[in-house]
């Protein structure tokens, strides 16, 4: 699962900055993403450090009496434009200081490489399959890795367009995969905010 929105009024790339917490529709959006989950047999709730998956993890946990366990392999990928403005229009990337970052965006040169996070996801995903055996289990992660895990687990290629609307990973969404042992059978996708 994707957190929910951050209340970021400065409108930076937060990546693993700390003090980034859910806004109140983000809020909102995990506890629809909760009720949405409410009847399914949830024995495993683990998330990434950072406050925002922790906070979309809480009414999950609570709707099922169970404690958030912590996975830093399900950390947000790092990024070296953290804390800068880099929305379309805002200046970061049109300057030429910012180009030698900008050189391979099928690796991408400027952060975490896809081929290092799709290996930590994929571990992260197989301890919550292991620890949550025979039943379901929620990890809460972040929008790259997310997207970076789901293309690995469905043989798509790694490298894509850097662009967050080029994801398949809306905030507070769920992306779900069925395994039979070890072996995946089945994904889906789902918005329960949206619903």
């Amino acid at each position: 699962m994707r957190h929910g929105e951050v209340f970021n009024p400065e409108k930076v790339l937060y990546g693993r900055l700390p003090g980034y917490h859910l806004s109140d529709r983000g809020r909102a959006q995990a506890q629809a993403a909760a009720d949405w989950l409410t009847p399914r047999d949830i024995t495993h709730i683990v998330a990434s450090p950072l406050e925002r998956a922790q906070e979309t993890a809480a009414p999950i946990a609570e709707v099922h009496g169970l404690a958030i366990h912590t996975d830093a392999d399900l950390i947000e990928s790092w990024n070296q434009f953290e804390g800068e403005r880099v929305a379309p229009g805002d200046g970061a990337l049109r300057d030429p200081r910012n180009w030698p970052r900008l050189r391979n965006p099928m690796k991408p040169s400027w952060g975490e490489p896809y081929d290092e996070i799709a290996p930590r996801m994929m571990a992260a995903l197989h301890r919550a399959r292991v620890n949550a055996e025979g039943h379901e289990a929620v990890c809460v992660s972040h929008q790259l890795p997310v997207e970076t895990l789901r293309r690995a687990m469905t043989g798509r290629k790694l490298a894509h367009l850097p662009l967050p609307h080029s994801r398949l990973c809306n905030l507070s969404s769920i992306t779900s995969f069925v395994f039979d042992d070890d072996r995946l059978v089945r994904w889906a996708y789902t918005e329960p905010w949206g619903l």
